[in-house]
């Protein structure tokens, strides 16, 4: 029961005291500051003119072409509780979230905005997960516990060719110590086309350092017909080379499902397939995730992981398929972190 506790201590500890101070970064208060919120004064043109401050004058930002801008930067000892965003489609692929712990220069998340909430391909749908949730229609949550001892700065990039209007955002934390054993978030997006001659994407690569992975996003475009998902997902934990120390058994086998779905979606705390679309004129889009929260994958060293891209051939042997993979992982560990992969440009991470 001690990782189910664990889990729940939120919950069942929610009626106990703590000198833990709760503040929240929005575009009302972008800051954070004590009674620093709906401190906007409208103009003519604001539909609160009539109403004067205080009445929801600035819930939103503009994001402008080929800008960064930050969105939260927050002494600490601190840790981030909850994420909540919505914005249009056209920012999912185009826009790069990325966080920054301790004034490191090098990021330890760096994600397209909508594969971060488990939203591929640059599309919108419903996810149903304990830790993160998209809610009709298009609203972004993130429950991630997020440490930090010093500084923490989050950041989003606009790489579009337009200005992104109507970026709503909400960053919720806690101004209280951390603890000595805790880790930092970490979170890389990675995407390959496969090859019959290796039929492999590499999910996470070059992590050094103490922690445990905690989650898988994938989205999969299908390239082949029929079922493209009987590849294995291996983890190569502290030297691994040849052989991983963990290995699955299919790649439906891991989001938690069997015999291929069936044709079904699902959505579920832990685990879900919440996207497959075969639309006339496009090719087949899947989008699944599995969260390791019951179930960290633990390193002491390094962390490698891998999925293969496998199907059928008419006479009942495995083939190797040439498909386009997105993903996302997910994990906590000590820092500092190795510097990540450059980040394909925009025109790399549009959907085909």
């Amino acid at each position: 029961m001690e990782n189910l506790n664990s889990l729940l201590l939120p919950l069942w500890g929610i009626h106990l005291y703590s000198p833990a101070k709760t503040r929240s970064i929005s575009a009302e208060n972008p800051k954070g500051e004590v009674g620093g919120g709906a401190k906007e004064i409208p103009d003519q043109n604001n539909p609160a003119s009539d109403l004067g401050k205080g009445w929801k004058v600035r819930p939103c930002i503009t994001l402008p072409s080929g800008s960064t801008t930050v969105l939260a930067e927050i002494d600490g000892p601190a840790i981030i509780n909850h994420i909540w965003l919505t914005v249009t489609e056209r920012a999912y692929r185009d826009c790069v979230l990325r966080f920054y712990w301790d004034n490191e220069v090098s990021p330890s998340v760096e994600v397209p905005l909508g594969d971060f909430f488990a939203n591929g391909h640059g599309l919108r749908y419903n996810v149903n997960s304990i830790p993160i949730a998209v809610n009709p229609s298009g609203g972004f949550n993130s429950y991630w516990p997020m440490p930090f001892r010093k500084h923490c700065k989050i950041t989003i990039e606009n790489q579009r060719w337009e200005d992104i209007h109507g970026f709503y955002y909400q960053i919720t934390y806690s101004l209280t110590e951390v603890p000595d054993n805790a880790l930092y978030f970490h979170a890389q997006w990675r995407r390959s086309m496969t090859t019959r001659e290796k039929p492999e994407h590499i999910i996470l690569d070059g992590v050094k350092g103490k922690g445990h992975y905690v989650g898988t996003f994938l989205a999969w475009t299908q390239l082949s017909d029929g079922w493209w998902g009987e590849g294995e997902i291996k983890f190569f934990i502290d030297g691994d080379t040849e052989y991983p120390t963990i290995c699955g058994t299919g790649t439906e086998d891991y989001f938690g499902g069997a015999w291929g779905f069936e044709g079904e979606t699902f959505s579920a705390p832990f685990s879900g397939y919440p996207l497959y679309r075969k639309e006339p004129g496009t090719v087949p889009k899947h989008g699944l995730y599995r969260w390791h929260i019951l179930d960290p994958i633990r390193f002491e060293k390094d962390l490698k992981v891998t999925i293969q891209a496998l199907g059928w051939w008419p006479n009942r042997k495995f083939q190797p398929l040439t498909d386009d993979i997105a993903s996302v992982a997910y994990w906590y560990q000590t820092e500092p972190h190795q510097e990540f992969p450059k980040l394909p440009s925009i025109e790399e991470r549009w959907a085909r």
